[in-house]
């Protein structure tokens, strides 16, 4: 199997994260920072449409589904795009639109300014996640893929930590405990989070150096090797493990919602904004200890067991928000989904790259990353209108979009446990 490496730096060769690659630390440093900034305000925006504007659920799920909608018909985009024109340039102009676009939170006094600025915010994120997992793809080892894609989620959720701890700091010092959140508290973490936003742009645009991509077709997930690379044939050209494998994640993605609506469950069961905020970072926190293990797991046993345990995990995280009836029930949830994004964000990134050949890994990106988008629109709408209904409905209750989302969850873990791809790759996805 080939050693893929960028300029930055050499793969690991020991398995420690001190020896991992320049690319890695950078595209981690800028997700850190990036995402100091956006936990600063997004978790509290759905408290700022229902408590400081009065929007209704249903609004609130067609916000975020649109937005992630948005950012998904970039992405499959900007994913072919850089396997033609290189992973750097695009990452980084996707991280600047997004640090452009806070402004727009703080200046919002209605809902539809909030939805232009959310979606802007969405557009960068488009433009940026498939060169940027694919960058990182590109700077490492195969047999450490997992351990580069679980550090580097372990990075973003350590700055996510960091977010929350700052917005609990700003706003307990502006309202105490209160239970609702004030539109001047919310105005000053907008400004705030300018900061972070800016050093994560310059994290990647100083640090990353454009990897070394290879020329060959087949060297992951088939092909023969030695083989010249045909012109990339877009989505349909990655192959019938990588199709099967997107359509068992839509089935998981039909019922994830927006994390929106675990924010308003929360509250709903008496969680003041400061204990949000706490139990948000402990969330983080929780995700991050597990995400690199679990990367290092799925190098030595696979993918997909690891992936569908944490699938049937937040079947049973969704299970128990339905049931919850205290707010200390949400408090342990929110650890649990913690476990449950540390098994499998990283993991879903990696076992990717494993389907796919390394001359079509942003595209392969590109289409993963917007399959997760296109679904939140549907998911968060569903959603909104189980929770509170539509028209003249009043819907089925805070309880509906859970239990809805367990059932998708459990039957997209239990397809992922029974499929047998046959893959070329390192080692069996």
């Amino acid at each position: 199997m080939s050693q893929p490496s960028g300029p930055g730096g050499g793969p690991s060769s020991d398995g420690t994260l001190r020896r991992l690659p320049r690319n890695v630390w950078a595209a981690s440093g800028a997700s850190f920072f990036t995402d100091v900034s956006s936990e600063m305000i997004l978790n509290l925006l759905p408290l700022f449409l229902s408590n400081v504007l009065g929007v209704k659920t249903a609004v609130i799920g067609l916000i975020e589904g649109v937005a992630e909608t948005t950012s998904s018909l970039l992405k499959v985009w900007a994913g072919s795009a850089s396997d033609r024109v290189g992973r750097k340039r695009l990452a980084v102009s996707g991280y600047a639109i997004s640090t452009l676009a806070k402004p727009g939170f703080a200046l919002a006094s209605s809902w539809g300014m909030v939805a232009g600025a959310r979606w802007a915010d969405r557009i960068g994120k488009g433009v940026r996640t498939a060169p940027r997992d694919a960058l990182v793809a590109d700077s490492i080892a195969d047999d450490q893929r997992g351990l580069a894609f679980g550090f580097h989620r372990a990075a973003d959720t350590g700055g996510a930590l960091l977010g929350l701890l700052i917005a609990i700091g700003v706003v307990w010092a502006a309202q105490g405990g209160g239970l609702s959140l004030e539109a001047g508290v919310f105005e000053t973490l907008v400004w705030l989070s300018l900061i972070p936003a800016a050093i994560g742009v310059l994290c990647l645009a100083l640090g990353a150096r454009e990897p070394r991509r290879a020329a060959r077709a087949g060297n992951e997930g088939g092909g023969a090797p030695g083989a010249s690379a045909p012109p990339s044939s877009g989505l349909h050209g990655l192959g019938r493990p990588f199709a099967v494998f997107l359509a068992i994640v839509a089935v998981f993605e039909l019922g994830n919602s927006s994390d929106a609506f675990l924010v308003l469950r929360a509250q709903e069961r008496g969680l003041s904004v400061v204990g949000i905020l706490a139990v948000l970072a402990g969330f983080n926190l929780v995700y991050a200890l597990v995400s690199t293990p679990a990367g290092r797991l799925s190098d030595r046993i696979g993918r997909r067991p690891v992936l569908a345990a944490g699938w049937a995990l937040y079947a049973a995280v969704y299970l128990g928000f339905a049931a919850a009836d205290s707010a200390w029930h949400t408090a342990v949830l929110y650890a649990l989904y913690g476990a449950q994004y540390g098994l499998t964000a990283g993991t879903a990134k990696a076992m990717v790259a494993d389907l796919v050949p390394s001359h079509l890994r942003g595209t392969a990106y590109g289409g993963f990353n917007a399959t997760l988008g296109l679904m939140d629109l549907p998911a968060s709408v569903l959603a909104g209108i189980l929770w509170q209904g539509l028209g003249g409905w009043s819907g089925f209750g805070p309880s509906a979009p859970f239990l809805f989302g367990a059932a998708l969850a459990g039957l997209a873990a239990v397809a992922l446990a029974l499929w047998r791809p046959r893959v070329s790759a390192h080692r069996e996805a």
